[in-house]
């Protein structure tokens, strides 16, 4: 179970709640009852929607409670698909139940949230009835009845699991305009309802998202669908085996242990994501649905305390953040993904077409590359370092040098063939505070002439990854074995060499350490000792890569 009580922020993607827990578009207009009488072209209802020649007709709402009787207790939405008004909503009200409004001819999303309320005035349960299609070419009636709600029935395998917070959603396109609604709900007891025709097919999304907090972790449950047509209740109860683990770690930073805060919730789609502190070092896990599809992780690092007080959940601003977006995930396995934790160095964005972290484009120089990301691979938002410096020379002669955020500069340089030295080098806190900075440092040899268009440069790097516990440390005195990979060019074009040296003491001697199936062996020194890391690389064109990492990770302070 999660060690820390959970504090929730509602996050929706595109949506701005009120104060009812629903959401409307950004054009929304609450649209009061008009005059009792017959409905006019003056009506007040007419402001919500632009002024026009089109023909408008009388549209009755009638909301009724679970009982079948009249209602005040409705929040309703009608937004506009077609007309004048696409793209507008309003938001009409009246404490009979009953509201009449003129409206342009067109197509229409309906969505109406009714309070079920207990004797005593407060709220039970609520009934979001939704209708995608509202064809209004007439006068006419539409009576939105809590009866014909169904729940929605979404829970997960523990029965002890608590009910945290959920929410439903709905998206509508027609003739290019898309309309969303939504209710989010901080009670189990959702009911929902389709009202009226089908739409078209394909042209009604939808999302339900529950979250839970259990023994094992904290549960999201999240089905999205693809239809003509909004859902009547909804019911799963997935099986252990149905689900997929997500683990967050994390380490603490050079300011020592505190809390980070994790966001999690799903990639695609609106969600009411969840928003928790994580005590560092430490973890939490999450167990989702894969139906719900990929899943994102904000993880936002403690804040350097302002004072010589202990940090806590309530210190400023966080000192970076980390985000990881399209997890994939498979029922029955785990992932993991820890933040914050050795080795920090130079990493490469791995996705289909991500830019390149260096370029030439004719005699200019771009160079984008996270210099500090974490053990996993994660760049920092804005990187913990101390001190960082850029610098370029041409066949042995300085170009520029530039200082600032590691690895984020440009350079003019001569249009001719050259040999180039590109060199960045960083230093961040120590895990130990008070110690000498670690530093990061990679150099790289290339040729390089003016080109036509932009062309990536023949960059390379070297990834670590030594068996780290959640604390970022190894035991001391034992040996143990570093993965390491190779990425960019060399990893395209080949490796025509590589050679590993180990340091103990932050790198006054160093000691080879032959690299046998991807790895290297290494005896950790004593308890608060570090080591340090040295590679050398050049790939098959002969371009070359020195890349040191002294205090790269650190021991334990007992064995």
């Amino acid at each position: 179970m999660n060690d820390h009580p959970t504090k929730r922020r509602t996050l929706l993607r595109g949506f701005a709640l009120t104060a009812a827990g629903t959401c409307l578009p950004a054009t929304a207009t609450a649209v009061a009852a008009p005059p009792p009488g017959p409905a006019r072209s003056d009506s007040s209802a007419l402001s919500a929607f632009p002024a026009s020649s089109a023909e408008t007709y009388a549209l009755t709402l009638i909301h009724l409670d679970r009982a079948g009787g009249p209602t005040a207790d409705h929040t309703t939405r009608l937004t506009a698909l077609s007309g004048p008004g696409a793209g507008t909503a309003v938001q009409p009200h009246d404490p009979s139940g009953t509201v009449t409004l003129r409206v342009p001819k067109g197509r229409y999303l309906l969505d109406s949230a009714l309070s079920a309320l207990a004797a005593d005035g407060s709220v039970t349960g609520t009934d979001w009835i939704v209708r995608p299609r509202l064809d209004v070419d007439r006068d006419m009636t539409v009576v939105v009845d809590a009866r014909t709600a169904a729940p929605v029935d979404v829970r997960p395998p523990e029965s002890a699991a608590a009910f945290s917070h959920g929410g439903a959603f709905v998206e509508v396109t027609y003739g290019g305009v898309k309309a969303f609604a939504n209710v989010v709900h901080p009670r189990p007891n959702l009911r929902i309802a389709h009202l009226g025709p089908a739409a078209e097919p394909g042209t009604v999304r939808a999302w339900v998202d529950t979250y839970w907090t259990g023994e094992r972790g904290t549960y999201v449950l999240g089905y999205t669908f693809s239809t003509d047509r909004a859902l009547t209740g909804l019911v799963r109860h997935p099986r252990p085996e149905d689900l997929a683990t997500l683990e967050v770690r994390a380490a603490a930073p050079a300011s020592g242990p505190g809390f980070g805060i994790v966001d999690f919730g799903p990639s695609s789609g609106p969600s009411p994501a969840l928003a928790q502190p994580l005590a560092v070092p430490g973890g939490v896990t999450f167990l989702v649905t894969p139906e719900r599809g990929a899943w994102e992780v904000v993880y936002s690092a403690p804040s350097e305390p302002e004072d010589d007080t202990e940090a806590t959940t309530s210190a400023t601003s966080p000192a970076h953040r980390y985000t990881v977006t399209d997890i994939a995930v498979k029922a029955g396995t785990t992932t993991v993904h820890t933040f914050d934790s050795p080795v920090f160095g130079p990493a490469m964005d791995p996705s289909p077409g991500a830019r390149p972290p260096g370029l030439r484009t004719g005699n200019r120089l771009d160079l984008a590359l996270a210099l500090l990301a974490d053990g996993d691979g994660h760049p920092p938002s804005a990187p913990a370092f101390l001190a960082a410096r850029t610098t370029l020379h041409r066949d042995g002669v300085l170009l520029g040098t530039r200082q600032g955020t590691p690895v984020h500069a440009s350079f003019t340089v001569p249009a001719g063939r050259a040999s180039y030295l590109l060199t960045a080098t960083a230093s961040r806190p120590r895990p130990a505070p008070g110690g000498a900075p670690a530093t990061v440092t990679a150099a790289w040899t290339f040729v390089s002439a003016a080109t036509r268009s932009a062309t990536e440069l023949p960059l390379s790097i070297v990834r670590f990854a030594p068996p780290l516990g959640v604390d970022g440390t190894v035991a001391p005195r034992r040996r143990h074995y570093v993965p390491l990979v190779v990425r960019g060019a060399a990893e395209r074009s080949g490796v025509r060499s590589l050679t590993v040296e180990v340091s103990t003491d932050r790198g006054a001697t160093w000691s080879p350490a032959p690299v046998t199936g991807g790895r290297f062996a290494v005896t950790a020194p004593e308890p608060g000792g570090t080591v340090s890391l040295r590679v050398e690389l050049a790939d098959t064109f002969g371009n070359s890569l020195t890349q040191t990492h002294v205090d790269a990770y650190g021991t334990g302070t007992t064995s």
